[in-house]
């Protein structure tokens, strides 16, 4: 689960990285780490990476927290969130399209993206 938890991590960074990037180009540059925060808290723009964070910050609590017991039962549904948010697709508007875009825009997304693939268990048949 820690090393899920780390490609997952630098997943998310590369995102952060990508979609900086773009509203860069589009809005002006972004002055401060201060400023990143607060336009990913706020701007429309970074809300699509918000279920990716949620599912981070989870996985946080349950590896910080000696008193919890992982179960199989929890990482194959870990698992199957991971393999859910990391389904691009051309279709929709939702997370699955903006991470699309995401990895046809930066290769250190795709990069990443291949980490996390690699890290995940293979599928029960």
């Amino acid at each position: 689960m820690l090393e899920l938890h780390q490609k997952l991590s630098s997943l998310y960074s590369a995102l952060i990285v990508a979609e900086r990037l773009t509203y860069e180009r589009i809005h002006g540059r972004v002055d401060s780490t201060d400023e990143l925060i607060q336009l990913m808290r706020s701007d429309p723009w970074f809300t699509w990476l918000r279920p990716l964070l949620n599912l981070l910050l989870r996985i946080d609590q349950l590896l910080d927290d000696d008193a919890f017991d992982i179960t199989p039962e929890i990482v194959a549904h870990l698992v199957a969130e991971v393999r859910a948010l990391t389904r691009p697709s051309i279709e929709g508007d939702g997370f699955e399209r903006a991470y699309y875009e995401a990895l046809t825009r930066a290769p250190e997304v795709v990069l990443a993206h291949f980490q996390v693939t690699r890290v995940l268990p293979a599928k029960a048949a």
